[in-house]
């Protein structure tokens, strides 16, 4: 399907997908396909039904189970996306995409603690990245761990200055 959209030929690749998916509706590669075109036109809730056909054919693909949880999180179904993702964690736990987007879930859902406990998973898989530092800079100001907070901002000074800058702003804290 991406090559035949690269052509510039998209209604070539929905023919195409559709074909595959007609002689072959377990299809995973296709089913996934189509997950992620629903997905990039913000069909969200028919992305979250393919996806949940992918999860029924492949129950230990964590990368099903990731995106899974990526369409619910957009749905706001959190509840439901904190499961995928869960899932997608016990099937790949150095998926660190999975750890953050279960903090996000567990954010949404004002299960502070708990998501704080998740993303220091998530920071110990992706050290350099900042976006699991700020969240959990952010989650531990607002359970009062200010103390904690400002360590975290100090440690994301060392590689992310802008980024500390930006959480001594929003949380009043100096590292």
């Amino acid at each position: 399907m991406g090559f035949c959209s690269a052509l510039g030929r998209p209604q070539w690749s929905r023919a195409l997908l559709e074909q595959t998916l007609t002689s072959k509706p377990d299809d995973l590669y296709a089913l996934s396909t189509l997950a992620h075109a629903q997905s990039s036109q913000g069909a969200w809730a028919d992305a979250r039904e393919t996806l949940l056909r992918c999860a029924a054919i492949a129950p230990d693909a964590a990368s099903t189970w990731f995106n899974l949880g990526y369409a619910c999180e957009r749905l706001e179904r959190f509840a439901e996306a904190e499961r995928c993702f869960r899932k997608a964690t016990v099937c790949a736990p150095e998926l660190d995409r999975a750890w953050y987007g279960l903090a996000l879930a567990l954010i949404a859902q004002d299960r502070l603690a708990e998501a704080a406990e998740v993303l220091k998973v998530n920071t110990g898989l992706q050290p350099m990245s900042p976006y699991g530092w700020y969240q959990l800079a952010r989650v531990q100001a607002d359970l009062g761990a200010l103390d904690e907070a400002a360590a975290t901002i100090a440690h994301l000074r060392q590689f992310e200055p802008k980024v500390a800058r930006q959480l001594e702003r929003e949380t009043g804290l100096c590292a």
